[in-house]
């Protein structure tokens, strides 16, 4: 640990096996650049060859005092923040140690909070304010990296959109189907994310399993489990929690389709999931539901399934499973789309480019 830290990647708000993060970290060590992780969960799914220090996430409160404290202790020369706690944070001490800090901005932070069951009253004023003090140290920043055109800010000292697209290098190359149909989905489990709606999906198309990469929240464990009781789906569910992306993506290998069905918020209105551009990448045909950005990506590809609710998602895996000659036109279709693209991996190259010029200026 006494090796000279180039970056420095700090969050308070993410966990270590985070695929943007690992996506962020892999192409700054293919530039050369040492990096360290200060972030949350087990260090096991931190990306290889990084020292990472990690503590239990914490409650709202107590982000605030993990970021500070996670700004304080980085060693590199470069903060690169993950989320508006530590970006905030690393603005204050970077600026009094002279160190240039990187703002990764995920999401819309503003929107995100109208979705959060916590952001009314007190703490909804808090969150406000602080997506506020993110998005004007965002702006100010040495470098800004926004995971789409509508993230904020939209002004910036330097600002890169940096999309959620799919490395193959981290998630692996599409796999034989396998022989009996399977779906799957991969990232943060939780009802606005499509929790329910896709055991209700699955339930309701016999010869269907399904796997789950990601975590539950503990609000939701009861009624999850519940459900996954009930006659129509028992035994049919797996749940593999939080992995990093390899592990991640080899769970699914093989899979038929898989699910993105978020419902229509303010935060998911014009997202586009990393999730949908890595099913695709790994031949995995999408169902989605039907939100602008989802919607135009599978009708660009001319694969996959958007849908209006759980049953007409049920509705086509039923049909995919009646006919697998269907499904296997979308899954060419799929593989066409993503072998045709140029390699997302190289846009995280390009960023960290533009990291080691930060580096370098100081």
């Amino acid at each position: 640990m006494t090796r000279r830290v180039d970056v420095s990647v700090v969050t308070s708000g993410h966990d270590v096996a985070d695929a943007r993060l690992h996506r962020l970290v892999a192409a700054l060590h293919r530039r050369g650049l040492s990096v360290e992780v200060l972030g949350l969960g087990d260090p096991s799914g931190a990306p290889a060859g990084a020292p990472t220090r990690t503590r239990p996430r914490p409650g709202l409160a107590g982000r605030a005092a993990l970021a500070a404290r996670y700004a304080l202790a980085a060693r590199g020369r470069v903060l690169l923040t993950l989320d508006p706690d530590s970006l905030v944070a690393a603005r204050v001490v970077g600026a009094v140690r002279r160190r240039p800090v990187v703002a990764d901005v995920h999401e819309d932070y503003g929107r995100l909070v109208q979705d959060r069951d916590w952001s009314v009253g007190l703490l909804g004023v808090l969150g406000r304010l602080l997506v506020g003090a993110a998005d004007r140290s965002a702006g100010t920043a040495a470098l800004t990296l926004v995971s789409d055109e509508h993230v904020p800010p939209r002004r910036a000292r330097r600002r890169m959109v940096l999309r959620n697209e799919a490395d193959l290098r981290l998630v692996g190359a599409p796999a034989e189907p396998d022989p009996q149909p399977r779906a799957c989905y991969v990232g943060d489990v939780r009802p606005s994310r499509g929790l329910f709606a896709m055991l209700d999906a699955v339930a309701a198309a016999p010869g269907w399993t399904l796997d789950v990469v990601g975590p539950v929240r503990e609000a939701d464990r009861p009624a999850v489990e519940k459900r996954c009781r009930a006659a129509d789906l028992a035994g049919r569910v797996r749940w593999h929690g939080r992995r990093p992306p390899h592990e991640a993506w080899a769970l699914v290998a093989g899979a038929w389709a898989g699910l993105a069905l978020l419902d229509d918020t303010p935060a998911f209105r014009d997202a586009l999931p990393s999730k949908v551009y890595e099913y695709l990448a790994t031949g995995i045909v999408p169902v989605v539901t039907d939100l602008p950005r989802q919607r135009a990506l599978i009708e660009e590809v001319g694969a996959g399934a958007v849908v209006a609710n759980a049953a007409e998602a049920a509705a086509v895996l039923r049909s995919w499973a009646a006919d697998p000659s269907s499904w296997q036109r979308a899954r060419v279709a799929t593989l066409a789309w993503s072998a045709a693209r140029e390699d997302a991996g190289t846009a995280y190259d390009r960023a960290a480019e533009a990291v080691e010029e930060v580096l370098r200026r100081g």
